[in-house]
Parts: C-alpha cells; structure tokens; sequence
C-alpha cells in the first residue's frame, strides 16, 4: 500500500509540530539562578623558616561565610596540622609571633572535642611526595562573627604544623613545630 510513506511523513510533521509548539512555552516555576561566587578578601604568602617560599593562601568570602584555600609546596610529604592564629605576624624561626589559635569563643580545640572546636582549627593538610598540597575549608562561624575576628588590629596568620592535628588535644591537637607561617593581607 502506499499510504505508510505517507503516514510516517505525517508523524513526524505533526511530531516536529508539537517540538516546536513545546519550545515556546514557559512555566510559572521556580528558576534556577546560579550560586554566588565566593570573593577573594585576603591572601597570604607562606614561609618556611629559612625564608623559602611555602606556597600561599586565600580567603574567600561568600554569603554567610568565609572559606581558606591553600596551595602549599616545598614541605615535607605526609600529613600537617593547619591552623589559623590570633596574630598576623611570622618571625623566624619559630612562628611563635603567630601566638595561639584563633578562638573568639574561648572553645577547646578539635572538632573531636566535645567543647570545640574554634575558628582557628581546621582540617590536616596533607603533603604529597613532590612537596606539594592543597586545602578548601569553610571556616566555623557565620560572616558576621568571623570577619571582624579575621581582620582585627592584629590581623590573622595561617600556621602550617609539622605533625598531623589529632582534632581533639588541646590547645593545638599535638601537631608539633610550627614549620611555615603567612599572614593575610586584606584586599
């Protein structure tokens, strides 16, 4: 017979028909906008003692908080407690100009703790062979607390430790010697 061309030409006119009918339409629903992006306020250049370059770090800010991101290089592979510390000062060769962790809300330290943990903890970096590491961390606390502790007269360092943080010792979860130190300048 020869209506079955004629038929499947038909379907897919109407088949097309009914796409393009379809492309025009609209809905009523939600829209999907796309996240806001986080900001560079801050960054650091990090040091070891002997003044070699560490690598750097940043702080991001996004609505409701802020995020540290650090690309380290020139350390010793494995794992390393990282903190931030209540002043923005790196002397050599000890990092003690750093003074403590940051921690407004008079915590304990470590997320293991049952009384912690305070701004200033954050994850272990962990240090590949080549020396190299990276870390994304969203700091605890909203942006309303967190920024004016980050940018007080003093200002902020990052303190990258020699041993891995147990996230449960205070005051530094047992991570050792201070071995490279950046502090955060605002932007």
């Amino acid at each position: 017979m020869r209506t079955a061309p004629f038929s499947r030409v038909a379907m897919l006119a109407t088949g097309l028909a009914t796409a393009l009918s379809l492309a025009g339409c609209t809905t009523d629903g939600p829209k999907s906008t796309p996240a806001p992006k986080a900001q560079v306020v801050a960054n650091a250049s990090l040091m070891l003692a002997n003044g070699a370059s560490a690598g750097t770090a940043e702080l991001l800010q996004f609505p409701g908080g802020y995020r540290v991101h650090v690309d380290a290089r020139g350390l010793t592979p494995g794992v390393h407690g990282i903190h931030l510390h209540t002043t923005g000062k790196c002397d050599a060769p000890g990092f003690t100009t750093a003074g403590g962790h940051l921690n407004p809300e008079g915590r304990q330290h470590g997320a293991d703790n049952p009384a912690g943990a305070h701004m200033g903890d954050l994850t272990n970096l962990t240090v590949a062979a080549d020396g190299t590491g990276a870390l994304d961390f969203t700091l605890h606390g909203g942006a309303d607390t967190t920024g004016p502790a980050l940018f007080d007269a003093d200002g902020t360092a990052l303190v990258i430790h020699a041993a891995p943080d147990d996230y449960k010792t205070d005051p530094s979860g047992n991570s050792g010697a201070r071995l490279a130190c950046g502090v955060f300048v605002r932007q």
